[in-house]
């Protein structure tokens, strides 16, 4: 049994494999990566604060002098030496998770006004964190890999058997934490966020596994 298989529900949409080129799988991971792509994009245009691996590339960039770019690629490449005890592979969906989300993000902010009311800015981001969430754990149900973070969170939910949400709140709140320690800004919708993307991700797994 994989990580994966541990964790996350099979689905009429899951891949036979990581590489999987089947319709149904691969337009579900389409769709779901643009979502959750859509969902980052609201958060930063409500302006109320990062995402937590944000303020922790803020950190670190305010720390080393490199671009807040470079520095979140340099985090992706550490979460990622952190698979392989974890014994996690790379898959189809790992690609395209670090393509999509930051293409639908772009997509986003270049054509979706930002909010000028805090009951606008409001709403943004509980749609951007139900968009998030959902768009999460669709693209996981697919099982053919997952993004740097997301691979983490899979690999430590089965390595020591403990719920989706626990883990993630958990990761969120300590990148949260390290990040504004380093200097990084956190805002409103960043603790929101740390708070609460977990368990959004946890209800929609549990409601696909009925």
């Amino acid at each position: 049994m994989t990580a994966k298989q541990g964790v996350l529900p099979q689905t009429k949409w899951t891949a036979a494999h990581q590489w999987s080129l089947e319709w149904n799988s691969l337009q579900m991971l389409l769709f779901s990566l643009c979502l959750a792509g859509f969902g980052d994009g609201l958060l930063v245009l409500a302006n109320l604060g990062s995402s937590p691996w944000t303020v922790l590339s803020q950190g670190i960039s305010v720390q080393t002098g490199m671009s807040i770019g470079w520095a979140s690629f340099l985090i992706s490449v550490i979460v990622m030496l952190l698979w392989f005890p974890l014994r996690l592979k790379v898959g189809l969906g790992t690609i395209l998770n670090i393509i999509l989300i930051a293409f639908a993000l772009g997509l986003t902010v270049a054509f979706l006004p930002a909010p000028t009311t805090y009951w606008g800015k409001g709403t943004y981001i509980l749609c951007g964190l139900i968009a998030f969430g959902v768009g999460t754990a669709l693209y996981l149900t697919c099982h053919m890999g997952a993004g740097p973070r997301d691979g983490l969170m899979v690999g430590l939910c089965h390595r020591f058997q403990l719920k989706v949400g626990i883990v993630r709140t958990s990761l969120e709140v300590l990148v949260c934490l390290l990040g504004y320690l380093l200097g990084g800004t956190v805002g409103i919708s960043t603790l929101i966020f740390a708070l609460c993307i977990g368990w959004i991700v946890e209800i929609v797994l549990r409601v696909i596994k009925l």
